[in-house]
């Protein structure tokens, strides 16, 4: 997935919604068949937290010979989150990293000064339909640590908190929150959790500066207010406030944590405090220095604006926003 604006400007407005400071629509769009919807960012608000990306993939179903096939790509200056529902990428970078992520998994790439990857569904899956179901967000990184050596780890669903309680059942992905800890590490103080809530049981908010939940199945509500799914709730800052599943229950992404030290430029994979930093970016793509994918080296996407060209030489209709 991709943002190609600088900075982000082609989402609706969030309206303020009662108890509920924003809430925003996402805007949904199809790559090949398969469905994208994108919360963040949005026209009023960059990010939650130091969350300044948000895409639901799906849900959705390859039909057999089919799969997704994100061709290797580059980013600076974020991590990148990803975390399924239902099915399975592979997923290879420069570092030489080569493994599936499957359902409560949690795949944490630091970009850093740089890295390039690919998210694909792998060949043994193509034998047959297979479902995909998940969301990737990106983490900004803070100002000090946006030129990192690039990273990857990988954390088996096995592996992070659960919590359960008065029908809430809470998986801790990274960061703190309602008592526990994840063991994923991460670059500022945040909180990520995927929370699923009996009808009827309620979930507080943990104490972070910024805090918003994604309402990925059924519905809440907050104070007065309901809301469906397919909704990202911002909250404003210190009110405490608790979510409560509606008649069929509900499954919530929770995300936020300390404001970040200021604005971000985007353009397309690159995230980074300096737009000088993101010409350098596209220069170095342009140019092949962030190196090639072991296993995956026949192909990447090219930068936006070299496709702009060839579709205005070639005068093939332009099909919107690529992903990467």
């Amino acid at each position: 997935m991709s943002v190609e604006s600088d900075p982000a400007g082609t989402m609706p407005e969030c309206p303020e919604a009662g108890a509920v400071g924003q809430v925003i629509i996402p805007r949904a769009h199809d790559i090949g068949g398969f469905e994208v919807r994108r919360a963040l960012p949005a026209k009023e608000r960059q990010m939650v937290g130091p969350f300044i990306f948000f895409d639901q993939m799906g849900p959705g179903e390859f039909l057999t010979g089919k799969g997704l096939d994100v061709r290797p790509h580059p980013h600076i200056g974020l991590s990148t989150v990803t975390y399924l529902f239902e099915g399975e990428i592979q997923h290879r970078d420069t570092l030489g990293s080569d493994l599936s992520i499957r359902p409560g998994d949690v795949n944490w790439m630091t970009a850093g000064r740089g890295i390039a990857h690919s998210e694909r569904t792998g060949q043994a899956l193509r034998s047959h339909n297979n479902p995909l179901y998940g969301i990737q967000s990106w983490v900004a990184l803070p100002r000090a640590q946006e030129e990192v050596a690039p990273a990857f780890v990988h954390h088996p669903a096995a592996t992070l908190p659960i919590i359960e309680d008065g029908g809430t059942r809470l998986r801790l992905i990274a960061g703190h929150g309602w008592g526990a800890r994840s063991p994923v590490e991460t670059p500022s103080d945040l909180f990520y959790a995927d929370a699923v809530l009996a009808p009827g049981a309620s979930l507080p908010l943990p104490d972070h500066e910024e805090r918003g939940a994604y309402v990925v199945q059924g519905e809440v509500t907050v104070g007065e207010d309901r809301f469906e799914a397919g909704r990202m709730l911002v909250f404003r800052a210190g009110d405490g406030l608790a979510l409560t599943a509606g008649p069929k229950g509900a499954r919530l992404l929770m995300l936020g944590g300390a404001a970040m030290d200021g604005p971000r430029h985007l353009f397309w994979n690159f995230v980074s405090s300096s737009r000088e930093r993101i010409e350098q970016a596209k220069a170095d793509w342009k140019a092949g220095r962030f190196g090639t994918v072991p296993g995956d080296d026949k192909e990447f996407i090219p930068l936006p604006e070299e496709r702009v060209s060839v579709r205005a030489t070639t005068q093939v209709p332009s099909a919107g926003s690529p992903t990467s």
